[in-house]
């Protein structure tokens, strides 16, 4: 290995240099998925006869559905419309995520590491 660092490595960066800056971010990483457990979203479907609202881990926490939103002849249409909540709320904490992980990796593709 070249004295002061690694061949090739822009800026002449060494190895102690790239430990502490995985450490950061390997703390970083850790500080944003505690954030993100913690966060709740919530999304609505049928104009609102629906909403759900879930956590950072994926697990529902509420479902809230409106009165008139309940027809006896209808269950399908209920069930349509607390899935597509659920879902929503669920995409929601997905793109939440991977914008908090774009932001910490400054953009760079880590193919799965993280």
């Amino acid at each position: 290995m070249a004295k002061g660092g690694f061949r090739g490595m822009p800026g002449g960066m060494n190895q102690a240099a790239m430990m502490r800056q995985a450490q950061k971010m390997q703390q970083d990483l850790m500080r944003m998925q505690e954030e993100m457990e913690n966060k709740t979203y919530t999304a609505a479907a049928g104009g609102g006869m629906v909403t759900a609202t879930v956590n950072g881990k994926h697990e529902l926490m509420n479902i809230e559905i409106k009165p008139e939103a309940v027809d006896p002849d209808d269950v399908e249409m209920l069930q349509d419309m607390v899935i597509a909540a659920v879902n929503e709320a669920m995409r929601s904490a997905d793109a939440d995520s991977a914008n908090n992980m774009s932001r910490l990796t400054g953009g760079l593709n880590l193919g799965g590491l993280f």
